[in-house]
């Protein structure tokens, strides 16, 4: 599913200063906090999207990438990266965009999963 625009959860224009950003930012933050909605499930849904976008647009890097890219590529790395994904933007990405498994995953997709199944990855407390 297609995310909102990040601008427009915000309610800013595409040419907003960062200031801009952050001001919109708070007054949605304060409106759908869920210590002030308890229990209110759109109130904590609309308040992710908020600080999702807030992640993105204040960092002027990952707002570059944004404005280039759009919301769609950035959804990837909420779901988990992929070869392509943007793994390290605020989604469970992991490292680099290689998927959830982090250095181990790596290893399996240059190595082709040898050599590193057991030892201390199966070992538990």
């Amino acid at each position: 599913m297609a995310k909102r625009d990040y601008y427009e959860v915000l309610g800013v224009s595409k040419t907003a200063s960062q200031d801009d950003i952050k001001k919109a930012f708070r007054k949605l933050a304060l409106k759908y906090h869920p210590d002030r909605n308890k229990g209110n499930e759109e109130a904590m849904n609309k308040f992710k999207e908020a600080n999702e976008a807030y992640s993105v647009l204040s960092d002027e890097q990952k707002r570059q990438q944004y404005d280039q890219l759009g919301p769609d590529a950035f959804e990837q790395a909420q779901a988990g990266g992929g070869a392509g994904g943007f793994g390290g933007f605020g989604g469970a990405g992991g490292f680099g965009g290689f998927g959830g498994g982090g250095m181990d995953d790596i290893f399996d997709m240059f190595f082709g999963g040898q050599g590193r199944r057991g030892g201390a990855r199966e070992s538990g407390p």
